[in-house]
């Protein structure tokens, strides 16, 4: 099974390949195919952005595409960045710069207050329109300053109580066990294997765009 994944983050395609190692889908990225409008991520919450954006390359594309919008939740922003998470300093913000941003919103407020959530919403779609959602979600606490090289994005300030280390500190493979994106797509392969049409069990209304 070919499955093409709407996104050009290649640490997202690199977690989501390694978790679907073993496994006879063949997953590809954009750039196996130049040319390719993507969508706009301005929908209100994980789910939209996420099934917007798998629509747009399904319905381009011809195939079983993949997408999904994922992101920060802190307690202490009232769940911001939340669906802004990738462009939280801006719109060509670095995860350096959205780091840095995170850690100055968040000075002052005490350890036991800092409690924050990865969220992950993925959505496959056919060119049909069908989709069909998997969703993830791990939760922990922000740092004071980054720890650990691995990982992307937040990874260095999330604080994982249970495992005593930064999601930074965790090798791919520990990290695609535990992580919000790895629980999606542990339900995501629980239902290809189980053969048939993996859309048959959940469907969304069709989306413009």
């Amino acid at each position: 099974m070919k499955l093409l994944v709407a996104t050009g983050n290649a640490g997202k395609l690199r977690e989501i390949r390694q978790a679907l190692e073993g496994t006879d889908i063949r997953v590809e990225g954009l750039v196996d195919y130049p040319g390719l409008q993507v969508a706009q991520e301005d929908g209100d919450s994980f789910a939209a952005n996420a099934t917007k954006k798998a629509l747009t390359i399904a319905r381009q594309a011809g195939c079983l595409c993949l997408a999904d919008d994922s992101g920060l939740e802190v307690a202490a922003l009232a769940g911001a960045p939340g669906v802004y998470s990738a462009r939280f300093a801006g719109p060509q913000a670095t995860d350096a710069d959205n780091n840095a941003l995170l850690l100055a919103r968040l000075a002052g407020v005490p350890a036991g207050q800092r409690q924050a959530a990865f969220r992950c919403l993925m959505a496959l779609c056919d060119a049909a329109g069908r989709c069909r959602l998997f969703e993830g979600r791990l939760d922990g606490e922000i740092l004071t300053r980054p720890l650990g090289a691995g990982g992307f994005g937040y990874d260095p300030l999330f604080w994982l109580p249970g495992q005593n280390c930064s999601l930074a500190q965790l090798d791919l493979a520990a990290k695609n066990r535990i992580s919000h994106r790895g629980q999606a797509l542990a339900a995501l392969l629980a239902a290809l294997r189980q053969g048939g049409d993996p859309l048959s069990q959940q469907e969304l209304p069709q989306q413009t765009g």
